[in-house]
C-alpha cells in the first residue's frame, strides 16, 4: 500500500490563528512543534514520534462526544499525569474516567479546546520488560 501514514488534520475554525496558538501553547501541536527525539522543528509541520494511529469511524449517532462536533481528536502522549497537571494549572478542565483505561489499551484522559472540540488525551500501555 503507498499509504504511510496521516499527513494533516485539518478542520475549520471561528478564528484559525487562536486556536492555533492555544494548541502550540498548552499541547505542543501544530506547525513549529517537534516531539522529543524527532529533532529541530519545522516552520509549516509539526514532527511526530512514529508509534500507533487508530483510525476509526463511529456510528454518526454516538454519545461518545459532542453530537454538533463531526470529530474528536486523539493524541498519543508520555506522562499523562505530568500532562493532566499542566493542563489544569493553565485553567483548562480535565475528565477522567476509571471506565475508559484499561491495561490493553491504556490510559485516557479529555479536554476540550477554546471552540469546544474534544480532545482524547491517550497514554498506551507500556511494554512489558524482557
Amino acid at each position: 500500500m503507498p499509504v504511510l501514514g496521516i499527513g494533516g488534520i485539518f478542520f475549520r475554525a471561528q478564528d484559525p490563528e487562536a486556536l492555533s496558538a492555544w494548541y502550540r501553547e498548552q499541547l505542543g501541536v501544530g506547525a513549529g512543534c517537534a516531539a522529543e527525539g524527532t529533532g529541530s522543528p519545522d516552520e509549516w509541520s509539526w514532527k511526530v514520534q512514529g508509534g500507533p494511529v487508530v483510525f476509526s469511524p463511529f456510528e454518526a449517532g454516538t454519545d461518545y462526544w459532542a453530537a454538533d462536533k463531526q470529530f474528536m481528536l486523539n493524541f498519543r502522549v508520555t506522562d499523562l499525569d505530568g500532562l493532566l497537571a499542566q493542563l489544569k494549572d493553565s485553567g483548562i478542565t480535565v475528565i477522567v474516567k476509571p471506565e475508559w483505561d484499561s491495561p490493553e489499551t491504556g490510559r485516557f484522559a479529555r479536554i476540550h479546546d477554546p471552540e469546544g472540540n474534544a480532545i482524547e488525551l491517550w497514554e498506551p500501555p507500556t511494554a512489558p520488560a524482557d
